[in-house]
């Protein structure tokens, strides 16, 4: 009865506290009171769990509201971190942030949530995933660390973890290097037999280092993709030097880029005759209506 009536009363003094609470000044935005966890702790005597999960509904019922509103609401990371900060194994604010947050977002509130739920639940890679893509395409891009994050899933038990998931800190690593560092790194890879069975996945990863992009058409019928699977399908079964498919690879690297360069010359050329056809249209009317003026004047 005695817990009871101190958590009804650390109840109240949330409510109280959030019912008071105003937006901050020089603001647009419906900014709620959130206290430091470590006073919360102290307050909910011991029902932190509980505490948590107030906090965390109010946060969604701010969110909701700004969506029926049309005002922003960015304090949702900061409400998560409270709400985790109380209660770590808190599930749903784990996913629910790291679903709605957009990967290249500016507001960073949510990485240290993110970084939690990563350590909290590390069988679950999904957080992780959500931890990772985060960091490496958010306002301060860490590829490094978004690799180290997955790299755990490469060799796990779990036989739920897609094939492409396993690899994925791979692909971290490359875009944090040079095209040709990040072209020799793919090819050792297709040479150690750890690596055997996601060969396709190679495939994909050299034609978009090399600038191509195939996305929705016919693999099968493309030539492009289909050179460049010959080549390291033919080195790994030791039919084709290294040295030779390393050199075929990054000249087509070299053709792509001079045809993506040809091409931009192309769009800039005629973005420039369209603004000077604009330019010649509007001198030649203004040089009729200056024509005809006098005209105008004298039969007045």
């Amino acid at each position: 009865m005695r817990f009871l009536a101190v958590l009804i009363f650390a109840i109240a003094v949330i409510a109280v506290a959030f019912h008071f609470a105003k937006p901050l000044p020089g603001t647009n935005f419906d900014e709620s009171f959130l206290p430091k966890a470590s006073t919360v702790h102290y307050v909910a005597a011991g029902h932190d769990a509980s505490v948590a999960g107030l906090f965390w509904i109010k946060g969604l019922t701010e969110l909701g509201e700004s969506y029926l509103t049309g005002k922003e609401y960015a304090y949702l990371g900061h409400v998560a971190e409270l709400s985790t900060s109380l209660d770590s194994l808190f599930y749903t604010p784990y996913y629910f942030v790291g679903g709605v947050t957009p990967v290249d977002a500016p507001d960073t509130s949510d990485f240290s949530v993110l970084r939690r739920a990563s350590r909290v639940y590390p069988e679950n890679w999904r957080l992780s995933l959500y931890y990772a893509l985060r960091l490496a395409r958010g306002p301060y891009p860490n590829r490094t660390e978004a690799a180290n994050v997955m790299r755990k899933y490469f060799d796990s038990p779990d036989t739920t973890i897609p094939d492409h998931i396993r690899t994925i800190y791979r692909s971290f690593e490359l875009d944090s290097m040079q095209t040709e560092m990040a072209l020799e790194t793919i090819l050792n890879d297709v040479m150690q037999p750890r690596f055997k069975k996601f060969r396709k996945s190679f495939y994909i990863k050299i034609t978009k280092l090399l600038g191509f992009n195939f996305f929705g058409e016919d693999l099968e019928k493309n030539e492009t993709y289909q050179k460049i699977k010959t080549l390291v399908d033919g080195m790994a079964d030791g039919k084709i030097h290294p040295a030779i498919v390393y050199r075929e690879l990054l000249a087509m690297k070299k053709a792509q880029d001079e045809k993506l360069a040809e091409e931009e010359l192309k769009a800039k050329e005629a973005a420039a005759d369209s603004a000077a056809a604009v330019v010649d249209t509007v001198a030649t009317v203004d040089t009729t209506a200056a024509a005809n003026a006098p005209a105008d004047s004298s039969a007045n």
